[in-house]
């Protein structure tokens, strides 16, 4: 039996190595590499210096439902990722898990499950399509500062004062 491609009981190096030659074989052949992984972050840089076109992380197991399982992991994936588009995958179940994962910067999302299985898949659809976008727009707009106590935003110029 071949032990070349037993990534389970290789190393995070040697599996690198084993995906730069199939990534450059596939390349050659024309074939645009994106690799579904984990959201392990060294390897995902990993991925990315050896010539991925996108790294896809996973939110949660393939047709779980789960939503995002890993927020901080995958924050720190969008600051440290760059190079290349990062799309989430697998795990998300719903339009607000889909609005959440392009709102923490993911440049797109990949779903399945989440549409296959509901009740009305169109509706579904149309939902994440709305989800996405919304999320998106909310990530490039800017989010708020978090603050521990409250703070008033509203104008105070050009509002009467009665005397």
């Amino acid at each position: 039996m071949e032990k070349d491609h037993d990534h389970a009981n290789q190393s995070s190096c040697h599996r690198h190595r084993c995906f730069e030659g199939h990534r450059r074989r596939l390349a050659k052949e024309g074939f645009t590499v994106l690799p579904y992984t984990s959201d392990d972050i060294v390897f995902a840089k990993r991925l990315v210096d050896a010539g991925a076109a996108a790294v896809m992380p996973l939110a949660a197991p393939i047709g779980s439902g789960m939503g995002l399982q890993n927020t901080a992991t995958l924050r720190i994936l969008r600051e440290m990722i760059t190079e290349v588009p990062l799309i989430v995958d697998a795990g998300i179940g719903s339009a607000a898990e889909a609005a959440m994962a392009m709102e923490m910067g993911a440049d797109a999302v990949l779903i399945n499950s989440a549409i296959a299985t509901a009740k009305n898949p169109v509706l579904m659809a149309e939902a994440m399509q709305h989800a996405v976008l919304a999320g998106r727009q909310s990530f490039v707009a800017g989010r708020m500062p978090r603050k521990l106590y409250a703070t008033a935003s509203s104008p105070v110029e050009g509002v009467s004062r009665v005397s």
